[in-house]
């Protein structure tokens, strides 16, 4: 297939349903019918073509439901979303999205009354790098979402669709904690900042192998029991975050994402959209 369009012998093939194909080759090239009108009527030509069969059941169905279709009364939208927000988010993120700013908002209050308690410790600064991981997860659930076996049968549903809606978790939860942290003077962006980004990557390392919702639940309890409990007992920043650990978090960030790279294909197996 080139950079704009699929050769006839692919589109046969694909209308002849070939099992012969690749599968990765099948979703390059569903995801290009997506957005290419001229493929597209190629492709309703070669059905014509290789599949007499399946082109007289759609003319039969066709000719059943449409004077259905035109006799029936359209159900007026009862809200207005842009394209964009769809491809970008799902419903189920909408009430994650409200959790991390309730966190947020909690831990912003701790902090303000509760030095005595915490010591050094904020519970800002503790919370700050597995935060974005909840909704990471919550955006990547099958329980969560009520299309999810719609979203996961899509040809865009690997990869880019699981990139698209961590962005777009990330982009509420980091200009967050940035504020509280400029607020409150109890954090810095760089004691937190490179290790979300670190846990992110890895949540979705993992979750190549295991499912992106168990990887983030299972780093968020493994940061709680190892290093925020602890934390919290003595009142002290925890090793993790002391400024000389960062390099450390850079390379936990580079192997994830090396990581999720080079499994790029595996996002695009149901078994993975848990």
């Amino acid at each position: 297939m080139s950079e704009e369009h699929a050769s006839l012998r692919l589109i046969d093939d694909y209308a002849r349903g070939d099992a012969g194909m690749a599968p990765d080759t099948v979703w390059a090239l569903e995801a290009h019918l997506e957005t290419c009108a001229l493929c597209r009527s190629r492709l309703a030509d070669s059905v014509v073509t290789e599949a007499p069969g399946i082109a007289a059941l759609v003319d039969t169905v066709r000719a059943s439901l449409g004077p259905q279709l035109d006799a029936a009364v359209p159900m007026p939208s009862r809200r207005y979303r842009p394209r964009w927000v769809s491809a970008w988010v799902t419903p189920a993120m909408a009430p994650w999205l409200a959790m991390i700013v309730a966190v947020v908002l909690i831990a912003l209050l701790l902090d303000a009354g509760g030095a005595a308690l915490f010591g050094a410790a904020s519970p800002e600064l503790l919370i700050a790098p597995v935060l974005p991981l909840c909704a990471v997860a919550a955006s990547w659930s099958r329980a969560l979402d009520p299309a999810y076996e719609l979203t996961a049968a899509t040809a865009r549903a690997g990869l880019p669709l699981l990139l698209r809606r961590t962005t777009a978790v990330l982009a509420v939860a980091l200009p967050l904690l940035l504020v509280e942290g400029w607020l409150t003077g109890a954090m810095t962006a760089a004691q937190w900042l490179l290790p979300s980004l670190a846990f992110t990557s890895t949540a979705l390392a993992l979750g190549s192998f295991i499912g992106v919702t168990r990887a983030a639940a299972a780093l968020v309890a493994v940061w709680a029991a190892v290093v925020a409990a602890p934390a919290w007992g003595t009142g002290r920043v925890p090793l993790a975050l002391q400024p000389h650990q960062l390099p450390l978090w850079a390379l936990l960030l580079a192997i994830g994402t090396g990581t999720v790279i080079a499994r790029r294909n595996t996002y695009s197996a149901l078994r993975n959209h848990r």
